[in-house]
C-alpha cells in the first residue's frame, strides 16, 4: 500500500502551491517510505508516497496516460490486474511495467468512471482528466483502503489519511459530535463520518466525481442478499463448502502477489489457520513467516492454539507479548494513527505486530478478517437463529427501542447493545451543553445504511450486512488495520473479502451458516483436513486486549482521565467519568447493560484532541 494526497480547484485558480503539497505528502511518509512522486498542473496538485511491493524498480507514480492529459495513483492493489492487461491490450492499451494499478487509466479510458465496477482488489485511488478538469475518487468494494475528503475555500482536499487533509492550511480542525458519539455507540466510526468536523470518508464501494458541474458521489457496489426464501440454487453443505475453499484459495494465491516477503498474522482461530494452510497449500516448500500476538493474562493469551497452527502449518513463528506497560507506551502513537478515539485496546496489539513483522523483513502479511462477517461467526448469529434475545423493561421502553433501531438502520434487530439505555447513559456522559444538544448529533439522526438492503432479508443476514457496514469496513478494516499496519509500511490483505469469495458467500442459504446451531458451520467443512481438529472444532474467541480495568493503576492513565483534564477539554462530565473509575476501582460494573469501555473511549479521546490540537470546550 501506499498514501495519496492532492487538492483539486473547484472554483478555477490555482489548487495549491508545491510547498502546500509537500508537507501533505511528507503526513503520509510512514505509509510509504520508498519514493515520493507528485503532479502539479492548472487547478490540480497531487502527491503520492509508495510503498514497493509490485514491480519495484517501474512501478513509480504517478502514472500518465500516453498523451499526458490523464494522470492516475493508487494506493492498494488490484488482483485481477492480469487479466485486464490481456483485454485492454487486445484493445490497443500499452503497458509500461508489471504493476498492477497501471490497469486505471487505460481503463478509464474505455469505461470512464465506471472503470470501478471491472476491478477487484483493494484500492483507492485518484485519477484526473486534465482536459475535462475531472477528478475521480474511489475507493474498494469492501472498504479495505480508506480514502478521506473535505471542500474548503473552493477546493477539494483529499487523502489516504485525515492528517494529510489537516496540513493544508484552510483545513479547520473541531470535533465531529456525530464521530465522538458513533465510537461510544457502535464498533467504531461509519464512512462518511469522521472525528473532525467537515472531514469526510469515502464509503466502501464509492466513488466521487468532481468537476465544473459540482461533486457528486456514486455507490458502485454494496452488499446485497437476496430476499428472504428466494430458492437457493443448492442447498448441501459441502457443495457450497467445496466452492468457498476453491474461491478462497484462489483469492489467497492472487494475495501472494508481491516482490516482497509475505507472512500471515495466526490468531489460533479457524479463520487465519485456514489462511495460512491455504498459503502452505499454494506454496508447499515454503516456511511463510507467521506472527501472534501473546498476554501474560491468561484470560486473553491465545498461544496455545496459535503454537498449534504454527507447528501444523510449518511455519516460522513469531510471538509479540503485549503488557499493559506496552499499551502506555504506544497507546497515544496508536491513537495518532488511527485518528480516533477506541472502545478496546486491541489496536495497539496490531501496532506492534506490525512493527515486528517489519522488523523481520515481512512486508505483507495476510488475515481473516471478513471471515466472521460473511459467514455468521459471532455470537449474535446464533442469538437471532435461537431467538435468545430477551426483551427488556416495558413495553414503552421496546417502543422506543425499536424506534431508535428504525432510525438507525431500519429493522428491528438488536446491535451491539440496547439502544435506549445506551442513549441515556451518554445523556449523563456528556458535558452538560453537549447533553442537551445530544439530539443534533447522536448517531440516531440519520441512517448508517441502505435499509433497502434489510428489508425482506434473513435475519442472518440482516446482521451481516449491518456487521460488514458497522463493524468491518471502518473499524477492523480501517483504524484496527490499515492504520496500524501502515503506521510500519506493512500491507494487510484479506483474501475472504475477495469479490469472488463474497458473492458466492452471499448465496449460501442462511440456514447452512448456523446449521445445528454451529458457527460458520459452510466454512469449518471447507476447513476440514486443512485445518487442525483442535482449531476447526473451537468456538469464536474474540481478540481482546487491554481493557480500563488493567490500566486504571497507571498514572498516566489517571491524568487523561482526571476531573483537570476532563473539564478542561470540555467535552464529558468529569464528575460522571469520576464515578466511572470509582467503580471500576471497587469491581462494580460502572455501566450495567452496557458493554462499552467508557473509560478507555474517554482516555483516547483526550489523546485525540493533544495529538491533533483540536479545541477544547472548557
Amino acid at each position: 500500500m501506499c498514501g495519496l494526497t492532492g487538492v483539486v480547484r473547484l472554483d478555477g485558480g490555482p489548487a495549491a502551491d508545491r510547498a502546500v503539497l509537500r508537507r501533505m505528502t511528507s503526513a503520509l511518509a510512514h505509509r510509504g517510505p520508498d519514493s515520493e512522486g507528485e503532479f502539479v498542473a492548472d487547478g490540480v496538485a497531487i502527491g503520492f508516497r509508495r510503498l514497493g511491493i509490485v514491480d519495484l524498480a517501474n512501478g513509480h507514480q504517478p502514472y500518465r496516460s500516453p498523451d499526458g492529459a490523464v494522470v492516475s495513483v493508487c494506493n492498494g492493489e488490484v488482483y485481477n490486474h492480469r487479466a485486464l492487461r490481456k483485454r485492454l491490450r487486445a484493445l490497443g492499451h500499452v503497458f509500461r511495467s508489471e504493476c498492477d494499478t497501471e490497469v486505471l487509466i487505460p481503463l478509464y479510458h474505455e469505461y470512464g468512471a465506471e472503470l470501478t465496477n471491472h476491478l477487484d482488489g483493494q484500492f483507492a485511488f485518484a485519477l484526473y482528466d486534465t482536459r475535462k478538469r475531472t477528478l475521480v475518487l474511489a475507493r474498494d468494494h469492501a472498504g479495505v483502503i480508506p480514502l478521506f475528503y473535505a471542500v474548503v475555500a473552493g477546493r477539494l482536499v483529499f487523502g489516504s489519511e485525515i492528517k494529510a487533509i489537516l496540513a493544508h492550511p484552510d483545513v479547520p480542525r473541531a470535533v465531529d459530535l456525530r464521530g465522538l458519539d458513533q465510537v461510544l455507540t457502535l464498533p467504531g466510526l461509519v464512512s462518511p463520518t469522521t472525528m473532525f468536523a467537515g472531514v469526510h470518508s469515502l464509503r466502501p464501494g464509492e466513488r466521487l466525481i468532481a468537476g465544473p458541474g459540482g461533486i457528486r458521489l456514486e455507490r458502485y457496489w454494496d452488499l446485497d442478499y437476496p430476499p428472504d426464501g428466494e430458492a437457493p440454487v443448492t442447498t448441501r453443505v459441502e457443495d457450497h463448502a467445496e466452492e468457498v475453499r476453491e474461491r478462497l484459495s484462489r483469492a489467497v494465491r492472487e494475495r501472494l502477489m508481491a516482490d516482497v516477503p509475505v507472512g500471515v498474522y495466526l490468531s489460533g482461530g479457524l479463520d487465519s489457520t485456514l489462511i495460512g494452510a491455504l498459503m502452505r497449500e499454494a506454496e508447499p516448500d515454503r516456511a511463510w513467516p507467521s506472527y501472534s500476538v501473546s498476554f501474560a493474562d491468561g484470560h486473553l493469551d491465545e498461544r496455545g492454539y496459535q503454537r498449534l497452527a504454527a507447528r501444523e502449518l510449518g511455519t516460522r513463528h513469531h510471538e509479540v507479548d503485549v503488557s499493559g506497560d506496552d499499551v502506555g507506551t504506544w497507546l497515544r502513537a496508536m491513537v495518532r494513527h488511527a485518528e480516533t478515539p477506541v472502545r478496546e485496546s486491541y489496536n495497539v496489539c496490531s501496532l506492534l505486530l506490525a512493527r515486528r513483522a517489519r522488523s523481520e523483513g515481512t512486508v505483507v502479511v495476510l488475515s481473516g478478517e471478513g471471515a466472521d462477517e460473511l459467514f455468521g461467526g459471532y455470537p449474535g448469529y446464533r442469538f437471532d437463529s435461537a431467538a435468545a434475545l430477551a426483551r427488556r423493561g416495558s413495553a414503552l421502553d421496546e417502543h422506543f427501542e425499536r424506534e431508535i433501531r428504525d432510525r438507525m438502520w431500519g429493522a428491528d434487530l438488536a446491535y451491539e447493545q440496547d439502544q435506549l439505555p445506551a442513549l441515556d447513559f451518554r445523556r449523563e456522559l456528556y458535558q452538560e451543553d453537549l447533553a442537551a444538544g445530544l439530539a443534533e448529533f447522536a448517531v440516531t439522526e440519520h441512517r448508517l445504511v441502505d435499509a433497502d438492503k434489510l428489508v425482506g432479508r434473513h435475519p442472518l443476514h440482516q446482521r451481516s450486512y449491518l456487521d460488514f457496514h458497522l463493524r468491518l469496513a471502518d473499524h477492523l478494516l480501517g483504524d484496527h488495520g490499515d492504520r496500524m499496519a501502515l503506521a510500519s509500511a506493512v500491507e494487510a490483505r484479506y483474501p475472504f473479502l475477495a469479490r469472488d469469495v463474497i458473492d458466492h458467500a452471499r448465496g449460501i442459504p442462511a440456514e447452512l451458516m448456523l446449521r445445528d446451531n454451529e458457527e460458520k458451520a459452510v466454512l469449518r467443512r471447507a476447513a476440514a483436513g486443512l485445518v487442525p481438529p483442535g482449531i476447526l472444532a473451537r468456538p469464536k474467541f474474540g481478540f481482546r486486549g487491554h481493557t480500563s480495568s488493567h490500566l486504571l493503576g497507571a498514572e498516566w492513565f489517571g491524568d487523561l482521565i482526571s476531573p483537570a483534564t476532563v473539564r478542561k477539554q470540555g467535552y464529558f462530565n468529569p464528575e460522571v467519568v469520576t464515578a466511572l473509575a470509582d467503580r471500576q476501582r471497587a469491581g462494580t460494573d460502572p455501566h450495567p447493560h452496557l458493554d462499552v469501555d467508557h473509560l478507555l473511549v474517554v482516555a483516547t479521546f483526550a489523546l485525540l484532541i493533544e495529538e491533533f490540537d483540536l479545541p477544547c470546550l472548557g
